[in-house]
């Protein structure tokens, strides 16, 4: 299924998006994070519902949400988990090239959050260096802690698109991730998630980035240095993952930081991150 948050006239619902139509699920689960903790019997039951619907609202005539638009915590992040991505932020950074040999974990503030379609405020004020991440973004479906590595995809409730959009003088000024990457509106996701059964192979996506038309990143998942079980039983030995948490995987080469001359977002710019098997998250930079 691909779930989605959605406003219909001046409401806020959960739903199901089948072909060009959205069907309300507000009546299973007030939210999204209600609809994950549920657990497999109510999403079962939602799927049935979707199957049956004889009719539904038109897509077009809704405003699709971030699929989660208030987290239960920071969103999780890893930084430098595609190996070309990692040799061209050190490079960047005129910094030894060597790979990580642990995941890099940081977070977002989930006063980020932003939804599909959604404007992203420039804060030139702030920054003069906004970047670009294309990013699959996993969401943990039930309380996860000290998980086998053969039983950590179990956890995966469904996935969704990432942009991780970062502040690189921030990031330098501060010499950490939080702060340049938790702007207002830097965290724009979706614009669904398409739940775990439709994935087959989640390391297997090709994830492409558009600025203005012009590909900007085209790699794939299976690139990732540190794979979806890895990073979970990493995490889950340390702290318990909960339903609705949401883990971004990383971002593969060719963000702006990394060209020669560096790019760097401008007012008005249009960014399309597309990822096969979920579908294209668009937002345009303003201010």
């Amino acid at each position: 299924m691909r779930l989605v948050t959605y406003i219909d006239g001046a409401i806020e619902r959960v739903g199901a998006v089948r072909d060009d139509l959205v069907i309300d699920l507000s009546d299973m689960a007030p939210d999204m994070l209600t609809l994950i903790a549920a657990g497999p019997a109510l999403l079962a039951a939602a799927q049935q519902r979707v199957e049956a619907a004889q009719r539904g609202t038109p897509l077009d005539q809704v405003r699709l949400l971030a699929p989660i638009p208030r987290p239960r915590q920071n969103i999780i992040c890893l930084g430098m988990n595609y190996a070309a991505h990692a040799i061209e932020s050190l490079r960047a950074k005129g910094l030894p090239e060597k790979l990580p040999e642990h995941p890099v974990f940081f977070t977002k503030s989930v006063s980020a959050v932003n939804h599909p379609g959604a404007d992203i405020p420039m804060l030139s004020e702030v920054s003069a260096k906004r970047d670009w991440e294309a990013e699959l973004a996993f969401i943990i479906g039930r309380p996860t802690r000290n998980v086998a590595r053969e039983d950590a995809m179990r956890s995966v409730f469904g996935y969704t698109i990432f942009n991780d959009v970062s502040a690189r003088d921030l990031q330098m000024q501060h010499q950490q991730f939080f702060f340049s990457k938790s702007l207002e509106g830097a965290a724009p996701m979706g614009p669904w998630i398409v739940t775990a059964d439709e994935i087959p192979d989640p390391h297997a996506l090709r994830i492409q980035m558009r600025l203005n038309g012009t590909t900007m990143q085209d790699s794939s998942t299976h690139d990732m240095i540190f794979d979806i079980p890895t990073v979970i039983t990493t995490l889950s030995r340390g702290m318990e993952l909960g339903p609705g948490d949401i883990i971004a995987t990383g971002t593969p080469e060719g963000v702006g930081m990394g060209r020669t001359p560096p790019v760097w977002l401008q007012a008005g710019d249009l960014i399309e991150v597309e990822i096969s098997g979920i579908g294209v998250l668009r937002n345009r930079m303003v201010g």
